[in-house]
């Protein structure tokens, strides 16, 4: 069974660290600006970056059919099925549903 001491268990954690540290620090100054976009002059758009079209029409398109999918969904509430097997029944028997309202 290997046993390795603590400094050479020290040793390959740093090395293991610093072969996957990725080169350096990377750090981006803050500019005040949101998503480091400067603010365009008055009078002027922005222009869209290539995804975002996809990604607003498919979300709004996306949100539209679930909303339409919603509406159109089948009832499977127990109570429904329940109140269609009694009115079955009912009328296979000849009788007729009275509905009276409570006070």
């Amino acid at each position: 069974m290997l046993r390795l001491k603590s400094s050479q268990i020290k040793q390959i954690s740093r090395s293991q660290q610093l072969r996957y540290a990725g080169g350096g620090p990377q750090f981006h100054e803050p500019t005040g600006h949101l998503f480091a976009e400067k603010p365009l002059p008055n009078g002027q758009k922005r222009k869209w970056e290539n995804w975002e079209p996809i990604y607003y029409f498919g979300f709004y398109a996306a949100m539209a059919g679930a909303g339409v999918a919603y509406y159109y969904k089948p009832d499977t509430n127990i109570q429904t099925w329940a109140l269609n097997q009694a009115k079955s029944r009912m009328e296979e028997r000849g009788e007729l549903p009275k509905y009276e309202p409570s006070n």
